[in-house]
């Protein structure tokens, strides 16, 4: 009951709970003389002896007495039957023995010949008994209508629990006591082979992870849950390769109930998601160090609206920033970022600044009026296949307006300025990553001799960013396929938005030095990926939802890199941060800019990329681009041959 229950629907519902408590009492102590009389028959086989039949009224007041005054104490008359478990067990056997105790003390104190020793123990055995029938009862009994429920409803779904342990043990509590949900569990899995064959919660543990398959197969399952706290993304990376052939969906434990361990139920399992199959660990800045250098200062974030722009902005606003500046040309979800802050941060100062960063005048003019003392630039053009159509473009956007940006910062002051990189600008083969290496020289050289510390913080790519494959993923998957691959080789580097930024915001304020690159871990094969997420939409991969291999885009790799071989001397100063050394610019490299930006201006796509090459010499564009792969099978071989000849 609440505050604002009506006073007559509570005094009602109380008189309602002291009625039943004092039933329970009253059942308990009818079950105790009840369990008096049978044992004293069964002890004298069914002729009580006149000794002990004449102090029966002396034993069931003391009995009597000793039941209620422990099952009081214990709390027994305060029952839930709709949760009660094990602990309350314990506390049923527990009031059970302290009765016994108290009726045994209280006929010694009393001088009354005590019954016989095979009496105390029936009386004790079934009084507890009665105890526990009576109050366990309910609960099976609902337990085994709402089973029963499940398994008759139409669109129930068989379904198997991988993780017999905890975690697994209290999701299937929770899935049995309600109704609520369409899970029929047929048992368990789990790769510890001490558990096979033992029953949980009333189901089997059917196997290990490898045995997923045959489970699926035997009992026509449905629906995986898996429930084991922190899953190594190893594993459910094998889980998904294991049930690729059966059209079986897939959820999982949230990250957050590895903290809670109090209770778990259904709705908390999440769809399992790309960011599953990440080997990579939470990276909560507001836990850090470095969260007291952001406390109170005044941030400048471009590119506020893209998808690391605003996830910068919300960690920072989390962080305490004193004020927030976002600026993007994308007005729209700028103006949501802005409404999302006020909601969820409210109270903290936002400027909102719609500004296009190639437009120096506009940069000044901002950076008077808000005076940052941070900038985090992040606003960049990133889309590989595009850039290499229109060089110009990535020249401007990528490398004069950053230069437009460091020199403002310079000019203003400003006492850091964090530059957003990727694994693309090592070795770069396309413009976009040429740019991109060039817009990090361009702070190195302009931020070199000021009083402006500056950071390049590269990474590679992030999963569910605007420009990621997954949502392609996911719409090519909604529509039936084909689902799009470059080649069967092609690897990338991956990590979750959250974490990326999180070790973005750890090396701009650990001042760890002008070349920070996060740790990536192992590359994943894009095909792989495709797969898994066409496996985890309950779908087969190259049955239900084809995949065809188109061949390396413009200016892509197989494989990117984090280090050139000029910064392979770096040191770790951070389980998932290194720092290098970047060989600086040429003497010339403000004429060589200058250069440049007239060769963008003047749009000569072809000068414009000699000189890319001048300045970046590690830019190697390919000659041409690579023949699409085969396809995975010989009838999309066939399909893609009559689709060339049509078009």
């Amino acid at each position: 009951m609440t505050d604002s229950t009506p006073p007559l629907t509570r005094r009602r519902s109380l008189r309602l709970w002291h009625l039943r408590s004092w039933l329970l009492l009253g059942l308990d102590g009818a079950a105790a003389a009840l369990a008096l009389w049978v044992a004293l028959l069964l002890r004298f086989e069914g002729t009580v002896d006149a000794v002990y039949l004449a102090a029966v009224p002396k034993y069931l007041a003391f009995l009597l007495a000793g039941r209620v005054v422990a099952n009081l104490l214990f709390k027994l008359h305060r029952w839930s039957f709709r949760f009660s478990g094990l602990t309350d067990g314990v506390r049923v056997v527990s009031a059970g023995l302290l009765g016994t105790g108290l009726f045994l003390l209280g006929l010694f104190l009393a001088e009354i010949k005590v019954p016989p020793r095979s009496v105390v123990v029936l009386e004790l055995l079934l009084s507890t008994a009665v105890m526990g029938l009576v109050r366990f009862s309910p609960r099976l009994t609902f337990l085994y209508l709402a089973e029963h429920r499940r398994w008759t409803r139409n669109g129930a779904v068989r379904t198997v629990i991988v993780g017999a342990g905890a975690a697994g043990e209290l999701l299937l509590r929770d899935l049995q006591r309600s109704v609520e949900h369409n899970y029929r569990v047929v048992g368990f899995v789990d790769d510890d082979p001490g558990k096979w064959g033992s029953i949980v919660g009333g189901k089997p543990v059917l196997g290990g992870i490898a045995d997923l398959p045959e489970v699926i197969r035997r009992y026509e399952v449905g629906k995986v849950l898996i429930a084991i706290p922190r899953l190594e993304a190893r594993k459910v990376r094998e889980i998904l390769s294991l049930c690729a052939a059966l059209k079986v969906r897939f959820k999982i434990l949230p990250v957050s109930f590895v903290y809670l361990r109090e209770r778990l139920s259904a709705s908390m399992l999440l769809d399992i998601a790309p960011e599953d199959l990440l080997a990579r660990d939470e990276v909560d800045f507001s836990r850090t160090p470095e969260l007291q250098m952001v406390r109170g200062r005044r941030v400048l974030v471009t590119g506020a609206a893209g998808s690391i722009g605003s996830e910068i902005c919300w960690q920072l606003a989390r962080a305490g920033a004193g004020r927030l500046v976002m600026v993007d040309i994308n007005e729209n979800e700028l103006y949501l970022l802005q409404r999302r802050l006020e909601r969820e941060v409210p109270g903290l100062p936002v400027t909102v600044a719609v500004a296009d960063i190639r437009d120096r005048g506009r940069l000044e003019a901002l950076l008077d009026e808000t005076r940052p003392q941070d900038i985090f630039h992040a606003a960049a053009h990133k889309h590989v296949p595009l850039l290499e159509a229109c060089p110009g473009e990535a020249v401007k956007n990528n490398v004069l307006a950053t230069r437009h940006l460091v020199t403002a910062a310079v000019a203003h002051r400003v006492e850091r300025f964090i530059y957003i990189s990727t694994d693309k600008a090592v070795r770069p083969t396309s413009v976009m990553g040429a740019t991109k290496r060039l817009g990090e020289r361009v702070v190195q050289h302009f931020a070199a001799n000021s009083p402006t510390a500056s950071c390049v913080v590269r990474f590679g790519n992030v999963l569910g960013s605007a420009g990621s494959v997954v949502p392609l993923f996911r719409e090519q998957i909604a529509a039936g396929g084909p689902v799009t691959v470059t080649h069967p080789e092609v690897r990338r580097y991956f990590m979750t938005i959250a974490e990326a930024v999180g070790l973005v915001l750890k090396a701009a304020y650990g001042d760890y030095g002008q070349l920070c690159i996060l740790d990536m871990g192992e590359q994943i094969k894009i095909l792989d990926l495709a797969r898994h997420m066409i496996t985890m939409a309950g779908l087969v991969p190259e049955v239900d939802v084809p995949i065809v291999f188109t061949g390396l885009r413009p200016g892509e790799k197989l494989a990117e890199e984090l280090l050139t071989e000029a910064e392979e001397r770096t040191r770790r100063v951070n389980a998932k941060i290194l720092v290098a050394t970047s060989p600086p610019p040429p003497p010339d490299f403000d004429e060589q800019l200058e250069e440049l930006a007239r060769a963008a201006e003047s749009e000569d796509a072809g000068r414009v990329r000699r000189l890319l090459q001048e300045l970046v010499p590690s830019y190697a564009p390919p000659a041409a681009p690579e023949e699409p792969a085969p396809v995975a099978s010989e009838r999309q071989v066939r399909g893609a041959a009559v689709r060339k000849r049509v078009n």
